[in-house]
């Protein structure tokens, strides 16, 4: 089927995200490709389990039935040979997903291909695709975190949440936070207040499902979209003004001042959360799907002494290599 990708909401994934292939994924760093291969082939009719970013991917596709144009589009991008990759593709088929495109890179990086496929959001189990697709600033990207173990998704609407400062947002505010502390970082909030805050790596997907929003009409759309931010007074009032030029209408904000996320998102039940921290997100992937949204390489915050730390949760998160 002849589509523009260019008009509707792309979504990229990799295997990994999309179905639970981490045993797998264990085979190849542990023994070879061959083993790995040999696997695949001999495991080949028998369907993968549901990995973290399965629900999110389902819940959009369903978008597509309430219109009568296609408005989300799944390209299934994998490292995988086409041979190995065949058990993903028949396991799309068994959930009846409606995925009909595919990258099969063989090894070579994912990256270079987003453009081609117009992709609009990356979700990969594999740091260095999501670093890329950052840096370029053509695409949104996170990193997936392990599939919580007994998270059931809403059946009627499709949630999504979002951090602010660093992923919607940019990171600006964020390093005078971590380098002058809170009470600067209030000031600067409170007298730029009606400045509008600069883009992050999310604020062209967030636009673009406000659009999704418009497009099936917001009494009709099952599509919601929350703020799950540690801001609080008085810094709150420049977040909504922002989203206020920006023209996107969220339908919810918590403005938690430093309080744990992982209470909100678990009463929330999004199908998802995008956060630039790990320590948002470790425990929080417990219970909901959760990804982590990296910093552009030219970062300011790349060059702070904690940066390590960030570094170090992401290393535990993720395979040696993505398959």
């Amino acid at each position: 089927m002849t589509i523009d990708l260019e008009k509707v909401l792309v979504i990229g994934i990799s295997s990994r995200a999309l179905f639970n292939l981490e045993h797998e994924n264990s085979i190849y760093q542990q023994q070879d490709i061959e083993a790995y291969r040999r696997f695949q082939l001999e495991q080949e009719n028998r369907v993968l389990e549901k990995g973290t970013a399965f629900h999110l991917v389902d819940a959009l596709l369903s978008l597509n039935k309430l219109s009568e144009e296609r408005l989300v589009e799944v390209v299934v991008m994998s490292k995988n040979s086409p041979d190995t990759g065949l058990r993903v593709l028949k396991s799309i088929q068994h959930y009846g997903l409606d995925i009909t495109r595919s990258a099969f890179t063989g090894g070579e990086p994912l990256a270079p291909f987003l453009t081609a496929y117009s992709v609009d959001l990356l979700l990969t189990r594999h740091s260095d695709d999501a670093q890329v697709a950052i840096d370029t600033e053509n695409c949104a990207a996170a990193l997936i975190y392990d599939p919580p173990e007994s998270f059931q998704p809403d059946r009627d609407q499709i949630r999504i949440a979002f951090d602010a400062d660093a992923v919607l947002f940019s990171d600006e505010s964020e390093y005078i936070y971590k380098t002058e502390g809170l009470e600067r970082f209030q000031q600067n909030e409170s007298d730029n207040e009606d400045v509008v805050l600069p883009d992050g790596p999310f604020a062209k997907l967030v636009r673009l499902l406000a659009r999704l929003n418009e497009k099936l009409g917001v009494d009709r759309s099952p599509l919601r979209l929350s703020i799950v931010t540690a801001r609080n007074g008085p810094a709150h009032l420049r977040v909504i003004k922002t989203l206020r030029q920006w023209g996107v209408f969220v339908d919810q904000a918590f403005f938690l001042g430093g309080m744990s996320k992982e209470q909100v998102l678990s009463v929330l039940r999004p199908h998802i959360f995008f956060d630039d921290q790990p320590i948002h997100l470790i425990n929080a992937s417990k219970q909901i799907p959760s990804s982590q949204v990296l910093y552009r390489s030219d970062s300011l915050i790349q060059t702070l002494p904690e940066h390590a730390e960030t570094n170090e949760a992401v290393s535990r998160f993720e395979g040696a290599e993505e398959k």
